[in-house]
């Protein structure tokens, strides 16, 4: 079921490792075309491409007050109090995240601190496709609203021919404070946020997962001065497994990866040939009784299982190839856990599932794919804040630095530099 790889060189890591090629320039034009319509045209643009694309004619791009209204009561009591709990979790953890401001004194009379300040406007995309990720209005919304964002712009596609929006996600949006919500989705989505229609505000910076359209979508408006969360791609996890691993937990970690679409990416590094067969023969029994057992089987089809017997070669492997999640089910797990450089979220032991961070323990479930853990951190309060440093010198101060400055001024040949402190130290003397 999952390709197997037993003791392989380090030379070849990299080949195996290798996510599928998506290469976005192909799609480049036809996302381009979309985005120019939407400039060009606004609401129009996304009337027609909802009909065209979701087989959908809206009647108002915006949500109608009314059906925000009764998303509550289409949702079990336990639905709720679910979501409440995640939400309880989510904004612990991450109302820890806010930073208090320091003043620091670098020398006598200069005085310097940083203040965060939380973007005006952001645009949360959430998509449609085939579940409704009312889970991502939670890990998105919550640090926005923490970080102090006013506007929180949510855009998410048509769930059905009617035009209507899952009630979970209404519900979501509402408990976290978002602002405006849109019955929009793919590529016009994020092209009205990037650059805003009359109905549509403009937004500063665009969060939230999408397919291959839309991460080419967000490429392209950067361009156009907007920010985004960060590159993405399918979703994937590494759980690394020994002999202190339970085969059934392990398979049931995989396949919840799986599940998420065909081109997910699922990896099992495994201590020995045994740990391999016992999770295949749990595969088997586990996928036969998902309704999402056909997706999950074709992204198993394209998944691997490496074996590495030695717990370097295990580390370094797995931080070579920086996965979005990564499931520590290994002796010793916490301890190791300490030498992982490379990964989106961790998840240490055989009681700690990617599902309970996927939903509810409290960190974020947005995270850099595709290796991007490299040089990505997963979204937090700081995604939602800029950080705009300060400074402030006394006269002493001044006369302190002064000197320096003006010497490192004249050696980059920056003269005015350079007399942008003189002029000031000439008056500070004459006062004398």
């Amino acid at each position: 079921m999952i390709q197997v790889y037993n003791q392989p060189e380090q030379k070849d890591w990299a080949a195996l490792l290798a996510r599928p090629n998506f290469n976005a320039r192909e799609l480049l034009p036809r996302v381009q075309t979309i985005i120019d319509e939407v400039i060009a045209k606004g609401d129009k643009a996304l009337f027609d491409y909802t009909k065209q694309f979701d087989n959908v004619q809206l009647k108002s791009i915006a949500l109608d007050e009314e059906i925000k209204s009764t998303a509550e009561a289409l949702l079990s009591s336990a639905l709720k109090a679910a979501i409440q709990l995640a939400k309880g979790n989510i904004e612990k953890f991450h109302q820890a995240q806010l930073q208090k401001m320091d003043r620091i004194e670098t020398m006598p009379g200069v005085w310097c601190w940083r203040k965060s300040v939380g973007i005006d406007t952001v645009g949360i995309y959430i998509p449609g496709g085939t579940a409704p990720l009312f889970s991502t209005v939670l890990m998105l919304g919550i640090p926005a609203k923490i970080a102090g964002c006013k506007n929180i712009i949510l855009c998410t596609p048509p769930s059905n021919d009617k035009g209507e929006i899952h009630p979970a996600i209404i519900y979501a949006a509402t408990l976290v404070g978002v602002t405006h919500i849109f019955t929009i989705g793919g590529v016009q989505a994020i092209a009205a946020m990037a650059y805003g229609t009359d109905s549509v505000p403009k937004v500063n910076k665009i969060f939230g997962p999408g397919n291959q359209y839309v991460t080419a979508a967000k490429q392209l408006v950067q361009q156009g001065g907007v920010a985004i969360d960060m590159p993405a791609g399918p979703s994937e996890v590494c759980v690394w497994a020994d002999d202190s691993a339970i085969p059934a937990f392990v398979a049931s970690d995989l396949l919840s990866q799986a599940e998420h679409g065909i081109d997910s990416q699922v990896l099992l590094v495994a201590s020995n040939d045994k740990v391999v067969a016992n999770v295949q023969i749990e595969l088997e029994l586990q996928l036969a009784q998902l309704s999402r057992k056909d997706i999950a089987a074709k992204a198993l089809e394209n998944s691997k299982a490496i074996i590495l017997n030695n717990n370097s070669d295990a580390l370094l492997l797995i931080n070579q190839y920086a996965p979005e999640h990564l499931i520590m089910s290994i002796e010793n797990a916490e301890i190791v856990a300490e030498k992982v450089t490379n990964a989106g979220s961790v998840f240490i032991g055989n009681y700690s599932p990617e599902s309970v961070g996927d939903y509810a323990s409290g960190t974020n479930h947005t995270l850099p794919t595709n290796g991007y853990a490299h040089a990505y951190s997963g979204v937090s309060v700081d995604s939602f804040v800029k950080k705009i440093t300060f400074q402030q010198l006394t006269e002493r101060g001044l006369v302190n630095i002064g000197q320096s400055v003006i010497e490192m001024a004249n050696a980059e040949s920056l003269d005015a530099h350079g007399n942008a402190v003189a002029v000031r130290l000439k008056d500070i003397k004459s006062k004398m």
